[in-house]
């Protein structure tokens, strides 16, 4: 396949998945300079090795389980040769603010903080199933596909994410 087809088809399966591609990142290195950063190389590597690429062979065939799967491994192998700890940067991982009273509006983000803090503390490999099934919407088996591990851990790692969210929410309350 010739450079610029292969770019053509890469840019068509792979682009409509770089939301995903980079809210995994920030999610996994907690940073969202490092997620933007990481993504760029994922998107590299994926862009280098796309000619192994199957879409009959990749649960949903468009491409998103593939890329996320290299995008989980960029961030894992940088992560392995960080090892510092990453503070949850707010302004990153904020939201748009919806009309509402002072007081909703205060429960509504001690509720979000909760959570993002609750998520955070997540062993990743916790955090990454719960970020590619809750947030990115993936199926198992997509999720299996991306993390690289059987159908059976991932669920048994959703499970066990699920319960310390759970958990941690509760000791919140």
């Amino acid at each position: 396949m010739d450079e610029d087809r292969k770019l053509a088809l890469f840019e068509q399966t792979m682009m409509p998945h770089l939301d995903a591609a980079h809210n995994l990142a920030r999610w996994l290195t907690r940073s969202d300079p490092d997620a933007e950063d990481l993504v760029q190389e994922a998107y590299l590597r994926a862009f280098r090795f796309f000619e192994s690429f199957d879409p009959r062979t990749t649960a949903g065939g468009d491409g998103r389980a593939w890329l996320l799967s290299v995008v989980r491994n960029t961030c894992i192998s940088w992560l392995g040769r960080k090892r510092v700890v990453v503070e949850f940067d707010e302004q990153a991982h904020g939201g748009a603010v919806l009309q509402e009273s002072a007081e909703d509006s205060l429960v509504r983000q001690a509720k979000i903080d909760s959570l993002r803090n609750c998520v955070d503390s997540l062993p990743v490999e916790y955090r990454e199933v719960i970020v590619m099934r809750e947030m990115e919407e993936l199926s198992y088996r997509e999720i299996s596909e991306a993390a690289g591990v059987p159908l059976g851990t991932v669920m048994s790692r959703l499970a066990r994410a699920r319960a310390r969210l759970l958990g941690c929410m509760e000791a919140k309350a």
